[in-house]
């Protein structure tokens, strides 16, 4: 068994999106041969992003060692010296502890590790592997669930500030021996943005979902409404954010033309509306569950609907119950982030994969981009633009009156679908790490980054 060391902040007993990958990932490598041991914070965690979701952990072998940081976190978020630390372009309180923790972990747990995997964000992990990678003359791996200063979504400061992340990530990701982006959309653009990784090996491994949590018999409802389902986080209050902040445009430390409100609800809820309108006796035989953690811009858009009694904010929900509720739909929502005309989305929201091996109709509000790729490829998705309502009420429409009449209205393509599943993304995975293994070793250039 090749021992590896796995730099995963976000790991269980923290639940959320950014959690399935590296939790699969330390699932099925030993059934490759890889022995994961995992430098993993706290997980303990208040943050809205990271939830707790402790069954999570009964997929983790127990012959998988854990290391976590001691906590407590630093939470100095909105506070005046974080503030202008950000504005400095300084390392935060969160960054400089985590950085700090997990090499001292890492170089303290090391014991043989041959390859060091980091999978980011945050992306702090790149220093430690960095630094490790140097300390132990071994390769390592960079695997970025999201595309860092390239995600289209993320808001700095200023054009400027975006420029410096730019910097650093092209500096930090120099010394990896794999790259791996999770979209094919982000991997061409690191590869056009950088042209000193040209020559780098960078690969794309997607999200997926786990057939397993597919097997199990689905639990018969009994209301009989038409029922649509959002899993996953609303981003309401980012998208009023940005719409409010002028300087965020003015300063162009937002992507121009981006607008991130569309990633919510609120188009949605308009569409509902409009169709309501037109076909009232619908609304009767309608609900919509919202499934994740919410906050109070969110739950403000359901209270000022005109259809609040017609929608039902659950919360989060375990892993396992989130996968039945989507199994349960009868039309998924996937909404995601106007983008401007011509750039292609660099994201596929984690939801995306489950809701294709779901084999549901997916109302795909969603950019030009992989996604819209994956959802047209896979049969099952009804696509417009996210800011297209008109198209929205249209697949309401037809996806009700399918339902209503009993007849299918998709054709899921099982085959492609499928190679999205967790252990033909861990093959992959083990296969790159066995090539870069194979190769003659080189010295490792070190990221001169100080760790504070």
């Amino acid at each position: 068994m090749t021992k590896i060391l796995f730099i995963a902040y976000y790991f269980p007993p923290v639940g959320g999106a950014g959690v399935q990958r590296a939790q699969r990932f330390v699932q099925y490598l030993p059934s490759e041969g890889f022995l994961p041991s995992v430098i993993t914070g706290p997980g303990r965690s208040d943050d809205k992003w990271a939830p707790r979701d402790a069954s999570l952990m009964s997929s983790i072998p127990n012959t998988v060692p854990i290391y976590r940081a001691a906590g407590p976190v630093p939470t100095s978020r909105g506070t005046v010296v974080e503030r202008v630390r950000r504005t400095l372009g300084m390392p935060s309180g969160f960054s400089s502890w985590w950085t700090r923790s997990a090499y001292e972990l890492a170089a303290s747990g090391a014991n043989g590790a041959r390859l060091i995997f980091a999978t980011m964000s945050p992306f702090e992990s790149s220093v430690v592997a960095s630094r490790l990678s140097s300390r132990l003359r071994i390769p390592w791996v960079a695997d970025l669930r999201d595309p860092w200063a390239l995600d289209e979504m993320q808001v700095y400061r200023s054009l400027l500030h975006r420029k410096l992340e730019l910097r650093r990530m092209e500096g930090a990701l120099e010394s990896a021996a794999l790259i791996i982006m999770n979209t094919p959309e982000a991997r061409k653009a690191l590869l056009r943005t950088f042209p000193k990784l040209q020559n780098k090996n960078v690969i794309c491994i997607t999200n997926g979902y786990d057939e397993t949590d597919f097997s199990r018999p689905i639990i018969e409802r009994k209301n009989g409404k038409f029922r649509i389902v959002h899993t996953g986080f609303l981003h309401t209050a980012a998208g009023l954010a940005l719409r409010r902040r002028w300087h965020d445009r003015l300063l162009k430390g937002a992507v121009q033309g981006v607008d991130i409100l569309t990633r919510s609800h609120i188009l949605l809820l308009e569409a509902m509306e409009r169709w309501f309108a037109k076909c009232p006796d619908a609304a009767k035989e309608v609900e919509l569950v919202l499934a994740g953690s919410t906050d109070e811009h969110d739950r403000a858009l359901v209270q000022k609907s005109n259809m609040a009694h017609l929608i039902q904010c659950v919360g989060y929900l375990p892993h396992d119950m989130s996968v039945d509720l989507v199994r349960s739909a009868d039309l998924l929502f996937l909404p995601m982030q106007r983008l401007p005309p011509g750039r292609k989305s660099l994201i596929v929201p984690g939801k995306t994969y489950e809701y294709m091996a779901a084999g549901k109709p997916i109302l795909g509000a969603v950019p030009d981009g992989d996604a819209k790729d994956f959802l047209e490829e896979c049969g099952s998705g009804l696509c417009c633009s996210p800011d297209d309502v008109p198209g929205m009420v249209t697949h309401l429409s037809s996806a009700f009156a399918a339902w209503k009449e009993g007849h299918q209205l998709i054709s899921p393509n099982w085959e492609y679908i499928r190679g999205f599943e967790r252990r033909t993304q861990t093959k992959v995975l083990a296969n790159a790490f066995n090539r870069i293994l194979q190769e003659t070793p080189v010295q490792v250039r070190h990221y001169e980054t100080s760790i504070r």
